[in-house]
């Protein structure tokens, strides 16, 4: 296949507060009113996992109607707070958006923060085969599960309440803040069936946890057999893609961020999570909605979105001071620049190797020439230096790209550009990936053996050997009875639904 028999898309990622919805309309009215030979048009695809939520667009940060400026959007706004929307399923509802577009001459511009999910809607054959799974969720897993033998093996050496477990998995994952001891039981399903796996997760992401176990329960086969498969694939994208990378430089973006914060309070956020506190625990049964307790489910649907969790138990308060609001505001910022941090760590650490792997393996394959095209665009400064460094060398190179014609070196665009594209090349083998950031129980901080204190193996495991609290503990372990006192303290804890992690107070 040549480069130009891929279909083109173009990609905007980057972290929250940078102008990517804006330079995607942006990016649209141009394609528009250049009227290239193929394409007359462009449709933006959301790409954010919390606005394809209907209602919540201030905790939501949805692009407004009136900024949208006639462009076609989708997949923003359709899905009820009480449907859980999952990458597999995101990919193949991005998938159909895509060809609808190419069809009426349109070229897709997918934009959004959630760059995981991005990264898996043009690289196939990296998911646990979500996306061939999707239409099976709807049919019981017994009509589907077929254990290959080294697995049925494994089932049936089970402990029977495990057993009756994997029959009978809980939707949604529980709790592990309310409810630990099941959270952990969940885990140790998965540790008895797939180990390498499980080594992955912590045991309180119950969510991944209880997906790992679904892939179990609905391929018969392991997660980690399926990795080792998905290793033998070539590594192709599935369209010719231009992906712009819109950055700012974090001693200039967390104030903004902060402020950000400010105006989504002027523009209603309490209201907006009192709406969600007051939706029905019990949705419609009919529909696909699940049952969620907003009171502890933090990672379930737009329940996860920041601002919920932060001003949830404030509100809920009889009479919340000043000082708790002020708390609620200050957590809510620091929520969002640590979002911010993560977006950045993933994109380097993560689509970056991705998208050079892809053209190193075309390199040596039958294309002449890359299939991937990555830009990264200094958004540190707003207002007329955005539409002169970000909006105009966009909308330039989208021009050239659509034209097939020569494309300028990333590095050239700035100091920035130059400094953050020049990446280490990274081992992307989903084998590689399955080995990496695997979590290890501390020994000496384990108060309760059903609710161990997990670390990151390697640079975490370090830092925390030399925490002054792992330090202390190693030195003087706590008494017998100071331990069933932490125990006690913990269940106290949890009965209230309060539990910290580990089960201690801290």
């Amino acid at each position: 296949m040549s480069m130009k028999a891929l279909r083109p898309l173009i990609a905007i990622c980057g972290t929250t507060g940078v102008g990517k919805s804006n330079l995607a309309v942006e990016i649209a009215l141009q394609i528009a009113k250049s009227g290239h030979q193929m394409y007359n048009s462009a449709k933006i695809i959301n790409a954010d996992a919390m606005q394809v939520y209907a209602g919540m667009d201030v905790i939501t940060n949805k692009i407004p109607l009136s900024e949208r400026q006639g462009v076609e959007h989708a997949l923003i706004g359709f899905k009820s707070p009480h449907e859980q929307y999952v990458v597999g399923q995101w990919v193949k509802d991005a998938l159909h958006a895509i060809d609808d577009a190419h069809k009426k001459h349109q070229i897709p511009i997918v934009v959004g923060g959630t760059s995981y999910w991005i990264q898996h809607l043009l690289f196939p054959n990296r998911l646990a085969k979500d996306i061939n799974l999707v239409d099976d969720l709807e049919r019981p897993p017994s009509s589907i599960f077929q254990a290959s033998e080294e697995l049925a093996s494994a089932i049936k050496l089970l402990p029977q309440e495990l057993q009756d477990l994997f029959v009978c998995l809980p939707d949604p994952a529980p709790s592990a803040e309310s409810d630990p001891e099941e959270a952990f039981r969940l885990y140790n399903l998965l540790k008895a069936l797939d180990e390498s796996v499980a080594a992955r997760w912590h045991w309180k992401d119950t969510r991944k946890v209880l997906r790992s176990i679904r892939i179990i329960q609905e391929t018969g086969r392991k997660p980690s057999e399926l990795i080792h498969e998905q290793s033998q694939d070539i590594l192709q994208p599935r369209f010719r893609t231009l992906c712009f990378w819109v950055y700012s430089k974090p001693e200039i973006l967390k104030p903004r961020l902060d402020l950000r914060v400010d105006k989504m309070l002027e523009q209603g956020l309490l209201d907006e999570v009192r709406d969600l506190q007051a939706l029905p625990k019990n949705p419609d049964p009919s529909s696909n909605e699940e049952e969620v307790d907003p009171a502890s489910n933090y990672s379930f649907g737009i329940y996860q979105s920041i601002g919920y969790r932060e001003f949830h138990k404030y509100i809920l308060a009889p009479d919340p001071s000043k000082e708790e609001f002020s708390e609620a505001v200050r957590n809510m910022k620091t929520s969002t620049r640590q979002y911010a941090k993560r977006q950045i760590s993933w994109l380097r650490n993560k689509l970056l190797p991705m998208l050079y792997a892809a053209n190193e393996s075309e390199e040596n394959d039958e294309h002449p020439e890359p299939s991937t095209f990555t830009y990264l665009l200094d958004a540190t400064e707003l207002g007329e230096n955005w539409t002169k460094i970000v909006r105009d060398p966009a909308v330039n190179i989208t021009d050239a790209f659509l034209a097939h014609q020569p494309l300028p070196d990333p590095l050239t665009l700035s100091d920035v550009a130059k400094e953050l594209l020049d990446i280490e090349r990274k081992d992307t083998d989903p084998r590689a990936v399955l080995n990496a950031r695997r979590k290890i129980i501390c020994p000496v901080c384990t108060i309760d053996p059903a609710q161990p204190f997990m670390v990151e193996e390697g640079k975490e495991w370090k830092l925390h050997q030399k925490s002054r609290i792992h330090r202390r503990r190693a030195y003087k372990p706590l008494s017998e009875a100071e331990i069933e006192e932490r125990k006690r303290q913990g269940r106290r804890k949890k009965d209230s639904g309060k539990v910290s992690d580990n089960g201690l107070v801290r």
